[in-house]
């Protein structure tokens, strides 16, 4: 299809993990200085396509979802910890 779709209702099935896993205690989240030395080195976050892979090949929309998702509760897990350091400062 070229051009616009337009639709009351879209239903993608996903097959694969849904990122749920980020809450895991197993979890690895990158450190903040490990995640800007990533960010600087590469230019984009980690999981997520490169500009150039985008541009060339689409995304795939289900699975941009995902890993978006996943972005999302990372960010939640970062604002808990500075959170946290935050009130341990004030407390202080």
């Amino acid at each position: 299809v070229k051009g616009g779709i337009r639709s009351d209702e879209v239903l993608v099935d996903l097959p694969g993990n849904w990122p749920d896993y980020v809450f895991q205690p197993s979890y690895e989240l990158l450190s903040i200085p490990d995640l800007k030395k990533f960010i600087q080195v590469n230019g984009h976050l980690p999981s997520v396509p490169k500009e150039k892979s985008v541009a060339e090949n689409g995304i795939d929309v289900g699975e941009m979802n995902i890993i978006l998702l996943e972005k999302i509760e990372e960010l939640t897990l970062y604002v808990i910890e500075l959170h946290e350091q935050l009130e341990a400062l004030k407390a202080k």
